[in-house]
């Protein structure tokens, strides 16, 4: 009589997905997490000794995405801070051409709105009375003597006094005594600097004047910016007061100093502000994409696929299509741009990586005695 062998099945084997190490002959929770256990399925792929497998399961419960390797243009991101501020070159001082007293000021607070040829203030000046009586008495003599009223009109000519001016002067015979003081521009009150009865002389600064037609928006922009920003990139930013709207300008100038307090070199963008929206001191937030030179055509992956030790940087290889298979790679990181890096040695177009869950890739090969992160071989 034949007797009939029965091959008995074959055990399952129980591990967790986050413990590799862990090996059970039954369901249950892992001793050392609590995750539940899952049935280890052994991989029919060939594979060297030093790579990590992860089951499909194990790979979805720790989330693991992967992605292929490309070519991209290496565009840094950076997000500068600043202030608005006055055009330096738009400032101005409203000044008086002749020298007495302060009759009456026509401006008399700051932030008042000036505009060129208004009346500033009324000057009585007993200087100009006397320059006046000489050109009176010199137009009596006029045909005799034409080289003394040419030069009492020139006196006059210097206190700023039109032809007009004098001719009246010489028509009426009239003597004037108080004189306006008019405004050579237009913009803001920023300081007034007289009052009146003040006694003056000529050349005294009566007001200074802001013209905020267009405005400087500076960024302060650290060290390690600066070898990506030029002069004409492109800036959008946002202020803080006007959360509605948007701006945008060019880089016009960057200051070839770094303040020694801060670290930071200021960077400037001119806007133009004909409807008077930005005003000095607001705060400004804005984001500049800079192309980096040198790195134009550059192997770009995420940052969330670099594992760093301070000494060396690693990213996770996929071996082949279907298995969880990965292998540790040891590559070179150029610059970070936000929150991606430039691969300057390790990587190759094409090759597919882990870029989420990298470091529960690691944590396996930690935990199965393989070269890691932390265990360098």
């Amino acid at each position: 009589q034949q007797t009939k062998i029965v091959q008995a099945p074959k055990k399952t084997i129980w591990t967790c997905a986050m413990h590799p190490q862990i090996r059970m002959d039954h369901a249950g929770k892992c001793p050392i997490c609590d995750m539940d256990l899952i049935p280890l399925v052994q991989s029919t792929a060939s594979v060297d000794s030093t790579a990590v497998h992860l089951t499909k399961e194990s790979e979805a419960l720790a989330q693991v995405q992967t992605s292929k390797v490309s070519l991209q243009k290496s565009v840094k991101e950076l997000r500068l801070y600043g202030k608005v501020q006055a055009d330096e070159r738009l400032l101005q001082n409203q000044v008086s051409h002749i020298s007495g007293r302060v009759e009456k000021l026509f401006v008399n607070f700051t932030g008042e709105m000036v505009h060129k040829g208004q009346t500033l203030a009324l000057v009585y000046s007993p200087e100009l009375v006397t320059a006046q009586q000489e050109l009176l008495e010199a137009a009596k003599t006029k045909e005799s003597q034409p080289e003394i009223y040419a030069a009492a009109k020139e006196k006059l000519h210097q206190w700023k006094l039109s032809d007009t001016q004098i001719a009246k002067i010489e028509k009426t015979a009239k003597i004037q005594e108080d004189f306006e003081i008019t405004s050579t521009g237009t913009g803001i009150v920023t300081a007034r600097r007289v009052n009146t009865g003040d006694y003056i002389s000529q050349g005294t600064v009566l007001y200074d004047l802001s013209d905020l037609s267009t405005v400087w928006v500076q960024f302060d922009a650290f060290e390690s910016d600066l070898t990506v920003l030029t002069v004409g990139n492109t800036i959008s930013f946002t202020v803080q007061a006007l959360p509605n709207s948007s701006f945008s300008g060019k880089i016009s100038f960057i200051d070839p100093s770094i303040d020694p307090v801060n670290r930071v070199a200021k960077v400037r963008v001119e806007i133009s502000n004909s409807d008077g929206k930005l005003k000095p001191e607001m705060f400004v937030m804005g984001i500049v994409k800079a192309s980096m030179a040198g790195y134009e055509n550059s192997i770009i992956i995420p940052r969330t696929a670099v594992l760093w030790t301070g000494k060396r940087s690693i990213v996770y290889v996929k071996q082949g299509t279907d298995e969880g298979v990965f292998n540790m790679r040891e590559v070179e990181l150029g610059p970070m741009l936000g929150n991606s890096y430039v691969i300057t040695k390790g990587l190759q177009v094409g090759e597919e990586i882990v870029t989420h869950g990298t470091f529960s890739v690691d944590a396996a090969a930690q935990l199965d005695g393989k070269e890691s992160m932390m265990n360098e071989k």
